[in-house]
């Protein structure tokens, strides 16, 4: 069966090249011009992949990206966006999204980042076997329920994203393991992953903000030019 793609780009150009580029390579395409349109769309049918530009009437990409996740939705999510602040990455991936592509891009990086989030789409949705792990683990203080994707500490609860839950998954099993970088890509995006290491510095940022509610908590330590390593608080729980 083909892959299904939702495409929310306003310049009219683009969004025909992008449509053009993809039903060659045999994907089932559906394109909307502006973001409200987008869910109107996603609301109407079930997609493989969502691209959405950044910049958008309406509704912006961010917006589309943060109202798909609080509905629920785990499909992978691409930005295309023509700023190169790093800040605007960080505000995609925080909110959800799996990758980004800048403008101008090559149909070629494009394709391999689509093909490489699908094929890692397709494993993180296989069922879970029954021993994978418990429901309920903890990483320092705070307690992370896979079901929920959430993490409660400090009496707080917050909702985590697929690739921090599995990052916290990774690091809670090898509490106390130095882990290089290239090793938590491979184990969280998959040995496809295109991208850079700085997209792995950005997720772990943000998951110590959600699970650490102090110093005292345990931390995800960085091992200049290696990687990171999670150290659990004296007399914690490593795991689950």
């Amino acid at each position: 069966m083909r892959a299904k793609i939702l495409i929310a780009e306003d310049d009219a150009n683009i969004r025909l090249g992008l449509i053009a580029t993809l039903e060659s390579e045999g994907y089932a395409v559906t394109a909307a011009a502006d973001g409200a349109q987008a869910l109107k769309l996603f609301a109407q049918d079930k997609f493989d992949l969502v691209v959405l530009d950044v910049m958008m009437p309406k509704a912006s990409g961010y917006d589309v990206c943060r109202e798909l996740r609080g509905r629920g939705a785990r499909l992978p999510v691409l930005l295309l966006t023509a700023k190169g602040e790093e800040i605007d990455k960080v505000v995609g991936l925080k909110l959800g999204a799996d990758d980004y592509v800048t403008k101008p891009f090559g149909v070629h990086e494009l394709l391999a980042r689509i093909e490489a989030l699908l094929r890692r789409g397709r494993q993180s949705s296989a069922p879970v076997a029954a021993d994978a792990g418990a429901a309920v683990f903890r990483v320092g203080a705070a307690e992370i329920d896979r079901r929920k994707f959430t993490a409660t500490v400090g009496g707080r609860t917050v909702a985590l994203t697929a690739r921090e839950l599995k990052l916290a998954d990774v690091f809670a099993a090898h509490a106390g393991e130095v882990l290089s970088r290239d090793a938590l890509l491979n184990a969280v995006w998959g040995v496809d992953y295109l991208g850079t290491t700085r997209t792995l510095d950005q997720h772990v940022a943000q998951l110590r903000k959600k699970l650490e509610a102090s110093a005292d908590d345990g931390a995800i330590a960085t091992v200049h030019g290696v990687g990171y390593r999670y150290d659990p608080p004296p007399g914690g729980a490593a795991g689950a």
